[in-house]
């Protein structure tokens, strides 16, 4: 059979005019292995340019010491009371709200005016840990019943947050987003009461056991108080104005009235509100493709004066200027536009006949 293969091979050859010499023997379907043999000589079609061989640095070779500082892993901040040992009967007791009653200063550089909080914790019968919270800027005054134990305290919220009234032994943390804290930020509430379980788990390693919405800035932690019930707070704790930035205006409607006795403002009327339509309607306009108005183009709205002022020179707005505080600006024509945040404030500036605030095109 093999014979007869070969005979019909050998014809099929000829047919096509030859065949290329049979592969060395071997298993049909083999990968080429690579040995170390050394290779045939390269025909003139096949051959390629050989690398240049790159001798490897060795022990023999002159070196000198080579600069590179290796900077220790970072272990960071954790969140965390370091030798705190709570008993079973610690009650873990969460207070705030978004803000306190409303300072005329501020304690950051935030731009919002402080607020105060008064804590009375009221537990006579179990030591105490404390979470408040609160969005704005905050400082926290404490006190306590005689016999109440407070242990630990962690306070968070978005801006800067102060406490007083804790003696110096109780371990406080203050964990804010502006302080990049390593327990993150919450302030309390009862809409996010969904978020602080698992922080005092995290950090206390129980929950919380009641949650204690503040109102006006005060607020009561554990048993209720009875009228005329005597606390107490640390000897030497700091007022809560001792917290004031240093070299900061005041905030809010009072920072705006230090404005007018230092000069920089003055109290607008009808008249500035007035000139402002009259500016506003003299303007010149580029053509516009527009059919005219039966009765003629409405007039501009006259601003309102809730709280007007006129500036009368370069000025920095005081913080604060939110809900009940904002107010309205008119800046005359060669007056440098105020700096600062406009908060809830509108400003109408002659110089650019713009108008900047929440009340643009309301009014």
């Amino acid at each position: 059979m093999s014979t007869m293969r070969s005979l019909l091979l050998a014809l099929a050859c000829l047919a096509v005019g030859g065949c290329l010499p049979e592969p060395p023997s071997g298993e049909a379907g083999q990968a080429p292995v690579a040995t170390a043999s050394p290779a045939p000589a390269a025909s003139a079609l096949t051959s390629a340019p050989t690398p240049p061989v790159v001798p490897a640095a060795t022990a023999s070779a002159p070196t000198k010491p080579f600069a590179f500082a290796v900077e220790a892993a970072s272990t960071g901040a954790t969140c965390e009371f370091t030798g705190l040992q709570l008993p079973a009967s610690t009650k873990v007791y969460a207070a705030g709200a978004y803000g306190g009653s409303r300072q005329d200063f501020q304690i950051d550089q935030s731009g919002h005016q402080a607020t105060a909080m008064q804590v009375a914790v009221n537990q006579p019968d179990a030591p105490v840990v404390l979470m408040l919270g609160s969005y704005e800027p905050t400082v926290w005054s404490i006190g306590w019943t005689p016999g109440t134990r407070v242990v630990a305290v962690l306070v968070s919220g978005y801006h800067s947050q102060q406490v007083t009234g804790l003696p110096a032994s109780v371990p406080v943390r203050i964990s804010t987003y502006d302080n990049k804290g390593a327990c993150g930020y919450f302030y309390v509430a009862p809409k996010n009461a969904g978020r602080l379980n698992p922080i005092a788990r995290r950090v206390f390693g129980r929950p919380v056991d009641m949650l204690y919405p503040a109102h006006d800035g005060k607020v009561v932690v554990g048993e209720p108080l009875a009228a005329g019930t005597a606390l107490v707070t640390d000897g030497s704790a700091r007022a809560v104005p001792e917290f004031r930035l240093p070299n900061s205006s005041l905030a809010g409607q009072a920072g705006l009235e230090q404005g007018v006795r230092d000069g920089f403002l003055r109290e607008a009327d009808a008249s500035d509100a007035a000139a402002w339509v009259a500016a506003r309607r003299a303007r010149p306009r580029a053509p516009a493709d527009v059919p005219p108005i039966a009765g003629g183009a409405p007039t501009p709205a006259t601003p309102g004066l809730f709280h007007a002022y006129v500036v009368l020179k370069a000025y920095t707005l005081p913080a604060g200027l939110y809900g009940a505080n904002s107010a309205t600006f008119f800046v005359p024509r060669g007056v440098p536009r105020p700096t600062g945040k406009l908060g809830h404030s509108t400003l109408y500036d002659f110089n650019t006949l713009s108008c900047a605030g929440v009340r643009c095109g309301m009014d």
